[in-house]
């Protein structure tokens, strides 16, 4: 018996280090949202007040762009979709990295997606919601989105369902709604675990709401599994057809650049690599001020470390193939349009995102850069820059078009930048609010993993 367990790797690299009993993860987990209100962190208050401000900037721009209209925002022809197509792509990608650990590394059974998966899924919740506001404003009349429902209006006209606004709604609306069930879904065992332990009767009132009821008798925990199992394998189809019809707003078009069959796969692979950048960024900070070094090992950040090198390379194939289908079509308006991206008046652009998606995660093929904490900090937020160079790169195509004489450059307003910093206000006062509230750390789930948790944990011999 022993011998085997020396010879687990499991057991050799555990997914809860420091002999944690279940008491310890529990404590270690629920100890932020049990702290008084009135000892609440100043630390926490400071980065609310922060965030909040954003969010009151984002609440600000988004009402000057409709009372004065998308003039305000740095748009021109023929650049007509500017940083708003640029910021919601790579709002819809971060959210992607919530659903690949919560529901296909599920199905995978792989164990250590259990001390991340909470983060992530609640990282994608709060992402979709800073995406889906996007389609909306940049249709400049925001009175008028209900034609981007694919439902008849009071003037008897259906929607147009060639725009690609509309096909973002459904795509957004449908991974929304998976995502938020199949993260609230998880967090009912964790939140009755709060229920349970708390003491004061506004907060059990308020988790005993969200928790259904929980007892944790068996026919629960049965009703449960079988409701994840079916929601991580509905979720699961979820993260390529998102981003590849986000993809296809793009590929559609007879643009040059654009026109093309890689978008979709391609999108899909840098949707996860930037959802894994930004996973990892907040995970480190969250670890460190949080002390969940225990539940999040080094395994867990090399473990990421080695998916986000996976699809870097993925997607540094993605750019060669580009150029190289370019050069082999022969046709000299494609050939132009990703030699004017390498070259032209948006180079430094293109340099960036080649240097902070491709070059740069190549360090993760060395064991000490996937295991140090603060490289893999730094490599996640060249990650984070770089896939929104890629973004940028591809919508700019749009400067130079068929006509010279058209031809424009394309800068961001002061609209644009405040619009695109006060959205980050929303995601992180939404993510404050939980990590202060809300068990960030699938509790119940960690536990499952742990080696209490096997019926014959500490048997020996006939001994039960």
């Amino acid at each position: 018996m022993s011998a085997h367990m020396v010879e687990d790797p499991a057991v050799r690299q555990p997914l809860v280090e420091g002999g944690k009993t279940f008491s310890d993860v529990t404590e270690i987990v629920v100890r932020a949202a049990e702290v008084p209100l009135v000892k609440t962190p100043s630390w926490w208050l400071i980065s609310l007040f922060v965030a909040f401000t954003g969010f009151t900037l984002y609440v600000s721009m988004v009402g000057y762009l409709v009372w004065e209209g998308t003039g305000v925002w740095g748009l021109n022809s023929p650049n007509a979709w500017g940083w708003a197509i640029v910021n919601f792509v790579w709002w819809i990608g971060i959210g992607h990295a919530g659903t690949l650990i919560s529901a296909i590394l599920f199905l995978f059974r792989q164990k250590w997606r259990t001390g991340i998966n909470r983060f992530a899924e609640t990282m994608t919740v709060f992402a979709v919601c800073c995406a889906g506001l996007y389609p909306i404003i940049h249709i400049g009349r925001v009175w008028m989105g209900y034609y981007m429902v694919p439902l008849p209006n009071q003037m008897g006209m259906w929607p147009n369902f060639r725009s690609p606004l509309l096909w973002d709604v459904a795509a957004i609306g449908t991974y929304a709604m998976v995502s938020t069930l199949f993260w609230y879904m998880g967090l009912i065992p964790d939140l009755a675990t709060l229920r349970d332990r708390a003491t004061n009767k506004v907060r059990k009132t308020i988790y005993g709401l969200f928790s259904m009821g929980w007892r944790g008798a068996n026919r629960h925990w049965q009703h449960y599994e079988r409701a994840y199992l079916i929601l991580a394998a509905v979720a699961t189809p979820l993260v390529v057809s998102v981003h590849s019809v986000v993809s296809f707003d793009f590929s559609a078009s007879i643009l040059p650049g654009w026109h093309t069959t890689i978008l979709p796969p391609y999108f899909v692979t840098g949707a996860v690599f930037s959802g894994f950048g930004l996973v990892g960024t907040l995970m480190i900070i969250a670890r460190e001020i949080y002390g969940y070094k225990h539940i999040v090992t080094r395994r867990h950040m090399e473990n990421m470390a080695k998916i986000m090198l996976t699809t870097g390379s993925i997607v540094g194939y993605a750019y060669m193939m580009e150029l190289f289908i370019a050069w082999y079509s022969a046709n000299p308006f494609e050939r132009f349009a990703f030699w004017n991206r390498a070259t032209g008046p948006y180079w430094w652009a293109y340099a960036s995102m080649i240097i902070c998606n491709v070059v740069i995660p190549q360090l993760f093929w060395f064991k000490k850069c996937r295991t140090h904490m603060g490289i893999i900090f730094v490599i996640t937020i060249f990650i984070n820059i770089g896939m929104w160079f890629e973004r940028f790169v591809i919508v700019i195509t749009l400067h130079a078009d068929f006509l010279p004489s058209s031809w424009d450059y394309y800068r961001a307003s002061w609209v644009d930048v405040c619009t695109f910093a006060g959205s980050f206000g929303l995601f992180f006062t939404l993510f404050l609010l939980f990590l202060r509230f809300g068990p960030a750390i699938a509790l119940s789930e960690v536990k499952g993993v742990m080696p209490e948790a096997d019926p014959h944990h500490g048997s020996h011999g006939g001994e039960h």
